[in-house]
């Protein structure tokens, strides 16, 4: 799965109803804590730490961004794209692709392709 994370650590990360609705609401445009607590209905306070524990697993990235009005706002957006599971021979296994992953692949295949020209 990479990353340092294993799959019983994102399930239980994904079972969590604040962390699946962070995800979902910064997925669609970048948000502040505070809109995520609007959002989530939820206090600061918890949206700070499933922020922090998202991080730590690659699964939110912080923007800093700067208003028309000279103020700077953190800003998060979901980097996660696709969320696989797979169970084989009695083993579970999970996969994980995010926007950094696809990225990537797509400057590899790029790259790839000028290089076969």
């Amino acid at each position: 799965m990479g990353r340092g994370a294993d799959a019983t650590t994102i399930f239980d990360l994904l079972a969590d109803d604040y962390s699946r609705q962070i995800l979902v609401a910064a997925d669609t445009q970048p948000r502040t804590a505070k809109d995520l607590s609007d959002v989530c209905d939820s206090s600061l306070a918890t949206i700070y730490r499933r922020v922090s524990t998202l991080q730590e697993h690659n699964l939110l990235e912080e923007y800093s961004t700067v208003d028309a009005d000279g103020s700077h706002r953190r800003k998060f957006e979901t980097t996660l794209e696709e969320l696989h599971v797979e169970i084989t021979d009695g083993e579970l296994e999970l996969s994980l692709t995010t926007r950094d992953d696809l990225a990537d692949n797509f400057t590899a295949l790029w790259s790839n392709l000028r290089d076969s020209t």
